[in-house]
């Protein structure tokens, strides 16, 4: 099983999915991480030089819904597109909903070491903080 964590450092979990330069995946066999992997993630940054492109465009059912959006949700999650779930500490709701569309699983954690948040997922003890989506 494979494990994204959003990041800047490679040790933290980042505060917010679209802003955040790198994934560390992490490879997990019988419940112990025998992998970690740093991979470049696309986000709002290089998305701001595209034409069209609105940071808090939203189409009604909040934050990041619409073509263009899910569009640029699709290109952010190409990266991990082999990764059961993905770990955050923040993100818009679009781009929650359309990680679970490509059977990838948001969560949305309060852990803010990865290894610790990994860990938690793997045993079934981390908990998501929808009520953070934005």
């Amino acid at each position: 099983m494979k494990i994204a964590a959003i990041t800047e450092d490679g040790k933290t979990i980042s505060q917010h999915f679209g802003r955040a330069p790198y994934y560390l995946v992490a490879t997990i066999e019988d419940g112990k991480i025998v992998n970690r992997e740093m991979r470049e993630k696309l986000g709002h940054t290089q998305f701001q030089e595209e034409e069209g492109h609105h940071h808090h465009q939203s189409g009604g059912d909040g934050h990041g819904f619409g073509h263009s959006a899910e569009k640029r949700h699709h290109r952010m999650s190409e990266a991990i597109k082999d990764c059961q779930a993905v770990l955050c500490r923040g993100m818009g709701r679009g781009a929650y909903e359309n990680l679970i569309a490509r059977g990838i699983r948001p969560v949305i954690t309060d852990i803010p070491q990865i290894e610790d948040a990994v860990l938690a997922y793997v045993s079934g003890t981390i908990e998501d903080h929808v009520e953070k989506l934005h």
